[in-house]
């Protein structure tokens, strides 16, 4: 009996011990929150992202989104709000009265909706997120959020994570040029990543030490499953979070459309078709209010108000892939290959263009560089003038990810 109990004492030491290991390599984010954030502290996230809904509702896709009064936004908390004098159906002033007149007809996106409508004209739509929600977030704080390539190049060895983030993309260079927007077409795929890990296309402007990104993801942390789902991300002022999780995030002027959209279908490599949605981040040129474009009619969705940010226009800009790793392997970026150079057989992102210093849109970008930090694992190609006449700019990225 001696023996045997100390049999089944060892046992269960090792089955503690591998447990921690396991929890360390497979699911380190819970440990690593847990210690971060008391209870008081989660309600309160929750009260802050959750804010009293009018009514919920759900997506075609029965994701459960709260109807919350525009006013009562997460961006309105921010101190520089108080005075502000912003509204439902406001939109860029540099915009010609007839298109203005056009977009606050705010009907375009209700077949997103199980009620065919959206929210009550006055409201805008919020995911609505859980305590488990908020336990991923504060990891995302931490080392799984979004960056910029142009970080790759100057961060040192300090960073036990520097080389966990990868990038496979097309960027304008280090000159000291000075943008007032972007735009993409950008192709939705779907590429395979495991829990602690995302994968992302998008589209960047760094303004200083803050920028906003816009794009694709696959972020199981973030959304709970492995689809492609649409994604703004903010950086301002010492703060930065998805969509509407604080109060230097985006500002929704539609009431029926929703952030973090499922996107699919996604594109099949090889297919005669592809799906891809077009995107642009446009700065108002009569108050310098950064505006989210979505669609190929380039509907405003909401915008960032110029005040969050200590630096009024872009000085780089940058389109393609990028991804975390967490833990090897790595996660696919794109179709999960290299890119040969072929629409239907790589990931890409076309119709790129900048709009410069004067405003004037400049679809050659023809001074762009290519990067990719580690051609293991990602690549790019960088092509000015693609075989298609319509595709403009296109940048081709992607790949199976680090094995080793």
């Amino acid at each position: 009996m001696e023996v045997k109990g100390q049999v089944m004492c060892v046992l269960l030491m090792c089955y503690i011990f591998g447990h921690i290991i396991t929890s360390h390599n497979c699911g380190f984010i819970e440990a690593r929150i847990s210690s971060k954030f008391g209870d008081l502290e989660i309600e309160k996230k929750l009260r802050t992202i959750n804010k009293p809904a009018v009514k919920i509702i759900k997506t075609i896709h029965g994701e459960k989104y709260g109807c919350v009064d525009f006013f009562k936004q997460p961006a309105f908390d921010h101190p520089s709000m108080k005075n502000h004098t912003y509204h439902y159906k406001m939109r860029p002033i540099s915009h010609s009265e007839e298109k203005r007149k056009r977009e606050t007809n705010n009907t375009g996106f209700g077949y997103l909706w199980e009620n065919g409508v959206g929210c009550p004209i006055g409201t805008v739509p919020i995911r609505r997120i859980t305590k488990d929600d908020i336990l991923g977030l504060n990891s995302l704080e931490d080392i799984y959020t979004p960056r910029s390539s142009y970080n790759t190049s100057t961060v040192g060895t300090s960073d036990p994570y520097y080389d966990q983030h990868h990038f496979a993309v097309g960027r304008t260079p280090n000159k000291g040029m000075v943008f007032n927007g972007a735009t993409m077409e950008l192709c939705i795929t779907a590429p395979k990543v495991k829990p602690s890990q995302f994968s992302s296309a998008r589209l960047h402007i760094q303004m200083g030490d803050d920028f906003i990104q816009m794009g694709i993801t696959v972020n199981p942390l973030l959304y709970k499953d492995d689809q492609p789902r649409l994604f703004v991300y903010t950086k301002a002022g010492g703060q930065q979070c998805y969509n509407h999780q604080c109060d230097v995030g985006m500002i929704s002027v539609r009431q029926d459309y929703p952030m973090g959209l499922s996107m699919l279908p996604a594109s099949e490599r090889g297919a005669k078709t592809s799906y891809f949605s077009s995107f642009g981040l446009i700065k108002d040129k009569a108050n310098g209010n950064w505006w989210f474009e979505f669609g190929t009619d380039a509907e405003e969705i909401g915008f960032w108000p110029s005040n969050l940010f200590r630096q009024s226009s872009g000085n780089y800009v940058e389109w393609g892939g990028e991804v975390f790793t967490a833990s090897l392997p790595g996660p696919q970026m794109g179709y999960g290959i290299f890119p040969f150079q072929q629409v239907r057989y790589d990931a890409y992102v076309k119709r790129v263009a900048i709009l410069d210093n004067n405003y004037n849109f400049d679809t050659k970008v023809d001074y762009m560089e290519s990067f990719s930090d580690d051609n293991r694992g990602y690549q790019v190609i960088d092509f000015v003038k693609s075989e298609f006449q319509d595709a403009g700019h296109i940048i081709y990225y992607g790949g199976p990810g680090l094995d080793h």
